[in-house]
């Protein structure tokens, strides 16, 4: 091992010892690191771990600071250490709570861990000293005390009622006050007489508590008379809250009759869809504060007496957490020189910072917010440094290691190299990289002789050797000398002079035809002595010629030509031969064209259709380097042998025209049409067929002159035929009108044809229905609102059938002019699949068989911001006995997200498919879990906009029932 020795026995390292240790040696870095936690503290509790590791070379040792002071596991027996770990044997909630910080120390140096807050939770008894009776009339108000006993922990009150096993129901006449627990009743009945006890439970130690009976006994001698609402329970008149919290507000009051309470917002805008309020009214919850929460909040009493309102102000806290936007790293420096390190974190108020040395405070150091210098290191600075980022909520820790290196300079890693080959007339760089702490000066020498900078020769700061168009003068024995103050070392190498490597014979651009086969040269020139290496390129990309069997190299020594065969189109396009030497590299390119048949022609359209001609066009075919001479039209039908060439206009259809009539093809058959293009080369490729087409029936074959239709129709049952004569040939469809048909009447119907000779058959007779009247009438009071980022929700008031002539068969509802909601019978719909953060214009309308009716006002809605895409982080646990404790960050949204509204905690026990899910609005999460089965664990966010990502998979392993855990 290497040991840093003070200036007073210095002791030069040898670069060799320095870099092997400086790979595997290094100072402590923490891995783990104790948080904030609160256990629950019951008479089963017996000890608990506080985690702490960190790695380092040689293994770091452990100590620990309880409230700023060192804490002895050897005095205090309560104490021990397990590694890094803190365990606290028989703890105790007065003197056991407090500030925690572990301390890591190896040979490196020392660091602090950030600091832990360690509480307990704990419930006391209430004392057994019987209670006062409360006597009051009948009509009057009441407030029956809890007090509670001392306590730690989030604490929920109830009270039972005689001795009842269920808890008092609260309603408007009775409140508990979570943040008293005393009882408060509006106004007193004669059933209310009797034995009241207040109940405490600790929600983490799960322990209840029951103070003794208070009697509540009724005055026979009056009874009270009303009076008006007085405000008992009320909030703050000033709140301020933090960004991300709950809020609960607590209003009651007292009266005859029982006021009713209500609440509002002063400025009148209304409460948004995550506010709660309790069955009596007496809670109003706001989870997750955010800006827009903030406000004027009134609770307001009412009964026939008056009304009285309690106001309270709700101040936005926007407090971020902080968190590092710079970090440090670790330095490795030369004596003398200068250090510069720059943490910077992000956070409200903003941070001031401290620097630490070895977990003590700094002298020689110049400090400018978050930047440190430190001017002509030592080796006495060698050590481990910490930034701290601290505002009045949190301290935040950064670390990292400072290694000042003293030693010679020194080739054994990094000499000259050996031999550097150059061409003549080129350019060399030689290299001097020796390992040396201060960095050194550098000569070079040739043959022994000093080199000083010229015109050709330059040696830079860092000892680089270049020279410029070299000669073969310049070869030999260079040799770097490097200095400091504490030694001189050297390395020679040698510069050989080689001839350049030249293409003699270059491959030329030319032109081939599909099919032949030719040959590109590529000759060099080059010293005897350098080995070539021939490499082929086509449009960029290096021929493989195991892979390709058109090409071929061919040759040997100095020649490397490319045989390209059986030529193909594909083969069209810029060949590179690049040379490869030791020394050097030169290339060449040259164009090849091949030339083939045309390609296809495309869009083959069908125009006016005769008895006997066809009119076609098409896109023109590619040439390929040959010009298209002219088109070939073939066609085919069921009565033809596969393709057939046809007549054309004009007869010869030359390359640069791209239409022509077919004629002389036969009346009242189906046609599909292809073209091929000619050109020097040979005949293409036929284009994909036409669209299939019918040519009309010749004049002497079909319907006759005068040729029509005749629709006649009769009610169903009636004996008249009604007649409609149809005078056009082509016809196929006939509308009759008569307003006064009720909808969905039934006829007969029947077509016949007639011409200049005569009629002709009728048809079968059908039943056809007469149509059904489409909605004459738009839905009413159409709204919508957001469910998520990709789903609104649209509601309305039906179409009423005494206000309606038809049907309503159901509605369909529409963003735009575009129908995009599945018909549905009644109200609401849903529309899903769109957009987050858009704004839709919607409307309804009714249909049925007849048609779909006028659409309703149009209406805006803008879906929700999309789900946070982080997943929690920072998740820690700890155990005791079955229950599970879960802790992570929140999770902060974007401005172009939804605010978390709570959380989803998936689990299931590992290697079971079951998994189960309980949400919470809370950062943390008490779960009840079998012993002795490991879990999975994940957790995911949810907003208004939907659920989030879920965290990566959390293991956790079973453990003993009685340890505890802080990660």
């Amino acid at each position: 091992m290497c040991i840093l020795l003070s200036w007073a026995a210095l002791t030069l390292l040898s670069l060799k010892c320095y870099l092997t240790e400086r790979t595997i040696q290094h100072g402590p870095v923490f891995t783990q690191e104790p948080s904030d936690s609160v256990f629950p503290l019951s008479s089963e509790d017996n000890k608990i771990f506080i985690n702490c590791k960190a790695k380092g070379n040689p293994p770091p040792y452990y100590s620990w600071k309880f409230n700023e002071k060192d804490l002895s596991t050897y005095t205090n027996l309560n104490y021990s250490l397990l590694e890094g770990n803190l365990l606290i044997n028989n703890p105790q909630a007065m003197k056991d709570g407090g500030s925690y910080q572990c301390i890591a120390t190896n040979a490196y140096g020392t660091i602090l861990s950030r600091k832990a807050k360690v509480e307990f939770a704990y419930l006391q008894n209430f004392t057994n000293k019987a209670r006062n009776a409360v006597s009051v009339r009948e009509g009057q108000a009441v407030v029956l005390l809890c007090g509670p006993p001392p306590h730690f922990g989030e604490i929920r009150y109830s009270w039972i009622y005689n001795g009842h096993p269920s808890v008092l129901v609260q309603d408007n006449r009775r409140f508990v006050s979570q943040r008293t627990g005393n009882l408060y009743i509006a106004k007193v009945e004669p059933s209310d007489v009797g034995n009241y006890t207040c109940v405490v439970k600790n929600m983490m130690t799960n322990g209840t508590i029951y103070s003794s009976p208070t009697p509540l006994v009724l005055r026979q001698d009056a009874v009270m008379g009303e009076y008006e609402p007085k405000i008992e329970v009320q909030f703050e008149e000033m709140l301020h809250v933090l960004k991300g919290t709950s809020v609960r507000l607590e209003c009651f009051a007292l009266g005859n009759p029982v006021p009713s309470i209500s609440w509002r917002r002063a400025d009148g805008s209304p409460f948004p869809g995550k506010m709660k309020i309790n069955q009596s009214n007496g809670v109003l919850e706001i989870p997750y504060f955010q800006p827009e929460d903030a406000g004027f909040y009134e609770c307001v009493a009412e009964n026939s007496r008056g009304r009285n309102v309690a106001k309270g102000h709700l101040i936005f806290n926007d407090v971020e957490h902080m968190h590092w936007a710079q970090t440090l790293r670790d330095a490795y420096m030369a004596i003398d020189a200068d250090l510069h390190w720059e943490c910077r974190a992000n956070g409200k108020p903003q941070p001031v910072y401290r620097w630490l040395k070895n977990g003590q405070a700094m002298d020689r150091i110049h400090i400018n917010r978050g930047k440190f210098m430190l001017s002509k290191v030592n080796l006495a600075d060698s050590g481990m440094y910490q930034c701290l980022a601290e505002n009045k909520h949190s301290v935040i820790y950064a670390s990292a290691e400072l290694k000042v290196v003293a030693s010679p300079p020194d080739f054994s890693k990094g000499p000259v190299k050996k031999s550097t080959l150059v061409q003549r007339g080129g350019e060399v760089i030689i290299e001097c990289q020796p390992h040396a702490s201060p960095k050194p000066s550098f000569s070079w020498r040739k043959e022994g002789n000093l080199l000083k900078n010229n015109e050709r020769r330059t040696i830079s700061e860092d000892g680089t050797l270049r020279i410029a168009n070299v000669s073969e003068s310049d070869a030999g024995r260079y040799t770097c000398v490097a200095r400091n103050l504490f030694g001189v070392a050297s390395s020679t190498g040698t510069l050989v002079v080689k001839e350049p490597t030249k293409i003699t014979v270059p491959p030329l651009s030319m032109d081939a035809t599909v099919g032949e086969s030719i040959v590109l040269p590529c000759r060099v020139s080059r010293d005897s002595n350098m080995d070539l290496i021939f490499k082929w390129f086509f449009n960029g990309k290096l021929v493989d010629f195991s892979r390709h069997e058109h090409f071929e190299m061919i040759g040997g020594g100095a020649s490397g030509d490319l045989m390209v065969r059986n030529i193909q189109l594909k083969h069209s396009g810029k060949y590179v031969c690049m040379v490869h030497t030791m020394m050097d590299s030169v290339s060449a390119a040259a164009d090849l064209i091949v030339r083939g048949p045309p390609g296809c022609p495309e869009r083959i359209l069908v125009g006016e259709v005769t008895p006997q001609t066809v009119q076609l066009s098409w896109s023109p075919s590619p040439d390929n380097h040959s010009p298209i001479t002219h088109y070939i039209v073939q066609a085919r039908s069921d009565f033809s042998i596969g393709w057939q060439a046809v007549k054309t206009v004009p007869d010869s259809v030359p390359g640069q025209m791209t239409r022509a009539i077919a004629v002389g093809l036969r009346p009242w058959v189906q046609y599909e049409f292809r073209v091929a293009a000619m050109n020097s080369v040979g005949v293409g490729e036929p284009s994909a067929p036409s669209e299939a087409v019918l040519t009309k029936a010749a004049e002497e074959l079909q319907n006759g002159e005068d040729f029509g239709y005749v629709v006649a129709f009769r009610l169903l049952g009636s004996l008249v035929w009604m007649q409609s004569v149809v005078p056009s040939v082509d016809a196929s469809r006939y509308v009759f009108k008569n307003d006064s048909i009720p909808p969905l009447s039934q006829f007969e119907v029947k077509v016949g044809v007639y011409n200049s000779i005569g009629e002709g058959p009728f048809s079968p007779v059908f039943i056809v229905y007469s149509a059904e009247e489409e909605p004459s009438i738009a839905p009413t009071n159409v709204w919508a609102h957001s469910i998520s980022s990709s789903e609104l929700q649209v509601l309305w008031d039906p179409i009423l059938p005494n206000h309606s002539k038809s049907t309503i068969s159901g509605y369909e509802g529409s963003l735009g002019n575009k129908a995009i909601m599945e018909r549905v019978k009644r109200s609401p719909a849903y529309i899903t699949g769109l957009k987050s953060s858009t704004m839709y214009l919607i409307s309804v309308r009714a249909h049925n068989s007849g048609g779909v009716g006028p659409t309703s006002a149009a209406i805006n809605m803008t879906t929700k911001k999309p789900p946070p895409n982080q997943p929690p982080g920072n998740i820690w646990w700890n155990m005791k006995n079955s229950k599970l404790f879960l802790h992570w960050q929140h999770v902060k949204a974007m401005d172009n997200e939804s605010e978390v509204t709570g959380y989803k905690v998936m689990y299931r026990q590992n290697w079971q498919r079951g998994t189960s899910i309980v949400e919470t609005n809370q950062t943390s999460l008490e779960l009840e879990i079998p012993s002795g089965e490991d879990l999975l664990i994940q957790i995911k966010a949810s907003s208004d906009g939907g659920d989030g990502s879920y965290s990566s998979p959390i293991h956790i392993p079973k453990m003993s029932s009685k340890d505890s855990l802080i990660q």
